[in-house]
């Protein structure tokens, strides 16, 4: 019997939810290198490249840590927490540890993961590597069979929801009040991008790291944000496009 919901909705035919990502799942791209976040291998090399930049730690709900040994017992809880999958980010230009980010919320009846505890050193802020492992991110997520790629901040962190836009996630909102983070209130946008999506952002992200792309100097000739303006269903209000 179809139901009054079924008439309109639209149909998942087949739907087979996808698998969670594991600590064997690497990503490897031209710039940059994801690994499983491991605390005996990694801690003491990410923790140098964020020593004596603690802004880097404003809209996460932990940190700054005061030393290497705090930063290592802090990584080892990641990396046994089953509901996150870190992922240390390597710069292959430097060849340095340069970042972290993870998947979590993951739910793979719904076909949703979100990327996020994004934390890149300023290293590796504004670089190809840093673009280009949320790309290795994004498509691991789609090319997995994920449905719906999501990203979420605190609202009073443009660079990140700059960000969000600049990688093709659509604006969905602010929810309000939305947690108590280091005894302020945060609000949270939401963005995302879903699978019908990943085609034509996969082809923007291509075009945007091709050589081609960028002069003698590194300086880029066309901007990725322009390359997903098309793609994007909404922009963030709170921005103005530069």
């Amino acid at each position: 019997m179809t139901t009054r919901y079924q008439l309109h909705a639209t149909p998942v035919p087949n739907w087979t939810p996808p698998p969670v990502p594991d600590a064997v799942t690497s990503m490897q791209g031209q710039f940059a290198r994801l690994e499983p976040l491991e605390a005996e291998k990694h801690a003491a090399l990410l923790f140098r490249s964020f020593v004596g930049h603690d802004q880097v730690w404003d809209y996460l709900p932990y940190g700054p840590f005061s030393s290497a040994a705090q930063y290592h017992r802090w990584v080892r809880e990641m990396e046994q927490d089953p509901a996150l999958q870190f992922y240390a980010v390597k710069n292959l230009d430097t060849g340095a540890y340069e970042g972290v980010a993870s998947f979590l919320r993951i739910d793979p009846q719904a076909g949703s993961i979100e990327v996020g505890h994004i934390n890149f050193s300023p290293a590796l802020q504004q670089t190809r590597a840093a673009t280009e492992a949320l790309f290795l991110m994004m498509g691991w997520a789609f090319e997995a069979g994920y449905r719906r790629f999501e990203w979420k901040c605190n609202a009073l962190n443009m660079s990140s929801r700059s960000a969000a836009q600049r990688l093709g996630l659509s604006y969905e909102g602010i929810f309000r009040q939305a947690a108590v983070i280091k005894g302020c209130n945060r609000d949270t946008a939401w963005f995302a991008a879903i699978d019908s999506e990943w085609a034509s952002l996969k082809e923007a992200f291509a075009a945007w790291l091709h050589p081609s792309n960028f002069d003698e100097a590194g300086r880029q000739r066309e901007s990725l944000a322009d390359m997903t303006q098309l793609v994007r269903v909404a922009d963030d209000p709170g921005l103005t496009r530069g």
